[in-house]
């Protein structure tokens, strides 16, 4: 588990995994501060570490406290 909850994703699977958002969507809350966490690799793509979306999933779940 611990190897998968420290899986990079690439925009694109994050995307899918939202459903199939927009690039762009996802960039404007980028903007906005509302997207999960990224790390910028040093040629400038972006990941999101598994267990940060996964995170930011469960805060974003109705009935949340």
């Amino acid at each position: 588990m611990a190897a998968r909850s420290a899986e990079l994703l690439t925009v694109t699977e994050v995307l899918a995994e939202l459903g199939g958002i927009s690039r762009r969507t996802f960039y404007r809350w980028r903007e906005l501060g509302l997207a999960p966490h990224c790390i910028r690799l040093p040629n400038g793509e972006l990941r999101v570490r598994r267990a940060v979306l996964n995170a930011w999933l469960d805060e974003r779940a109705e009935g949340a406290a």
